[in-house]
C-alpha cells in the first residue's frame, strides 16, 4: 500500500490534535500575559501536561469507547481546573465536546449545539473568545468528519472495484480456458469428420479397385478380355477416388479473401480488446480480386500503421478500410489522434513503402486530420 494511502485516514485526527495544541498554546499565552507568576505555577503546569497527555492518548487508542472516555476526562479536567485555577481553560472545551457529541449523536449539528450550550459555564468576559474558539473547532470537526466519511466511501468503492476486478479476471481466465478447450474440440471434430469422409468416399473406392485388380490378375491367363475389363474398371475407380480426394482438399482450403478478411477482423477485435481504443473494419468492392501476396502486404502495413498510431497519435479510435476500385486496391488506416503537420519517415513508413513497391504499389501518409496511412496496390481486372 502506498504511503499516502496509509496516512490519509489519520489526517482528521491529526488536525484535531493540532487544533487542541493551538488552543492550549493560546490559553497558556493568555494566562501568562494576565498573570505571569501564576501561569507558570506548578499546578498550572500539571494541568497543561495532563491535558496534553490525555489528548495525545486519544490519538493513540483505536477503540471508540476508550477515545470517548478520554475525551470526557479531558472535559472534566478543563472544567475543574477552570473553576479552581484559570477560567481561560474553558476555551479548551469545544474540541473535546465535539468528540463527545459524536459518541451520542449522528448529526454533526449536535456538536455545535453542545458547544453553544457549554457557554453557560463561561464567564461573561470570556464569551467572545469562547465562541470564536468553539466555532473554529466545530468547523474543523465538521470538515474532518466529512473528509473521513469521504475516505470511508472511497475505501469501500475501492474494495468493491477490487472485488469486481478479481471477479472479471477470474471470468476472463475461465473464458480463455473455455476458448482453448473449444478450439481443441473443434480441431478434433474436424479431424474426425475428415477421417470419416475419406473413409466413406475414398476407402470404399480404393477397396473396390483393389478387388477388381486382384480378380484381373487371376483371370489374366484364362480370360484376357474379362481381365482387361476388370482392370479398366479398377483404373476408373482409382481416378474417381483421386478426384474425390482433390475435391475434399479443395473444399477444406479457405479462399484467399476469406483468410485475408478474417485475419484483419481478428486483428481489429484483439486491438479493441487489448488497447484503450475503438477499432473498426470495413470492406467495399470485389475483394475476391485481392491476391494472397496483396493481403499479406495489407496486413503488414495495417499492423505497422496501428503500432505507430498507438505510440504517437494519442488516438481513441482507429478505422481500417479496404476498398477495391477500378484499377487499385485501397487500404486506409486512419485515427482521430493529434496528427502531424510534417511527417518524418522512419523505418516503419519506409518498410511499408518497400512492401507496397514490391508489387507496384505506393503508400501515402497524411497527418492533417488525425493520422492516416493509405496503401494503393494495382491489380488486373478480370
Amino acid at each position: 500500500m502506498r504511503e499516502d494511502e496509509q496516512r490519509s485516514p489519520l489526517q482528521p485526527e491529526l488536525w484535531a490534535i493540532g487544533n487542541k495544541a493551538v488552543l492550549l498554546g493560546y490559553v497558556i499565552a493568555a494566562a501568562f500575559l494576565n498573570d505571569p507568576s501564576s501561569a507558570v505555577a506548578s499546578w498550572h503546569m500539571l494541568v497543561y501536561l495532563l491535558y496534553l497527555a490525555i489528548n495525545v492518548t486519544i490519538l493513540i487508542f483505536k477503540a471508540p469507547s476508550a477515545k470517548w472516555l478520554l475525551a470526557a476526562a479531558s472535559v472534566a479536567l478543563a472544567v475543574y481546573a477552570a473553576f479552581r485555577l484559570e477560567p481561560l481553560l474553558l476555551l479548551l472545551l469545544p474540541a473535546n465536546l465535539c468528540e463527545l457529541a459524536e459518541r451520542f449523536a449522528r448529526k454533526r449539528l449536535a456538536a455545535l449545539l453542545l458547544v453553544l450550550f457549554a457557554v453557560l459555564l463561561v464567564p461573561y468576559s470570556l464569551i467572545p473568545s469562547y465562541l470564536l474558539c468553539g466555532l473554529l473547532s466545530y468547523l474543523l470537526y465538521a470538515y474532518g468528519g466529512a473528509l473521513s466519511d469521504k475516505l470511508g466511501r472511497l475505501e469501500k468503492e475501492r474494495e468493491r472495484m477490487r472485488a469486481d476486478l478479481q471477479r472479471l479476471a477470474r471470468m476472463l481466465s475461465e473464458n480463455h480456458e473455455y476458448i482453448r478447450q473449444s478450439e481443441y474440440t473443434i480441431k478434433l471434430e474436424e479431424r474426425n469428420r475428415l477421417s470419416q469422409q475419406i473413409h466413406d468416399d475414398v476407402g470404399h473406392a480404393m477397396a473396390g479397385a483393389l478387388f477388381q485388380m486382384e480378380a484381373s490378375r487371376l483371370l489374366m491367363q484364362t480370360n484376357r478380355d474379362k481381365a482387361s475389363e476388370l482392370l479398366g474398371n479398377a483404373i476408373s475407380i482409382s481416378k474417381e477416388g483421386l478426384e474425390r480426394i482433390r475435391q475434399t482438399l479443395k473444399d477444406m482450403k479457405p479462399r484467399a479473401e476469406e483468410l485475408g478478411v478474417n485475419r484483419l477482423r481478428l486483428f481489429v477485435d484483439e486491438l479493441s480488446a487489448k488497447e484503450t481504443v475503438t477499432a473498426t473494419l470495413s470492406c467495399d468492392g470485389d475483394i475476391d480480386v485481392i491476391t494472397p501476396i496483396q493481403w499479406k502486404i495489407i496486413q503488414q502495413n495495417a499492423t505497422e500503421a496501428v503500432t505507430n498510431a498507438l505510440k504517437y497519435a494519442k488516438a481513441s479510435a482507429i478505422h481500417i478500410e479496404i476498398r477495391v476500385l477500378n484499377k487499385f486496391i485501397k487500404a486506409v488506416v486512419s485515427d482521430n489522434g493529434v496528427g502531424a503537420e510534417k511527417v518524418v519517415k522512419g523505418l516503419g513508413i519506409v518498410g511499408m513503402e518497400e512492401r507496397a513497391a514490391s508489387v507496384g504499389g505506393t503508400v501515402i501518409v497524411d497527418g492533417a486530420k488525425g493520422f492516416s496511412v493509405t496503401t494503393l496496390l494495382p491489380y488486373e481486372s478480370r
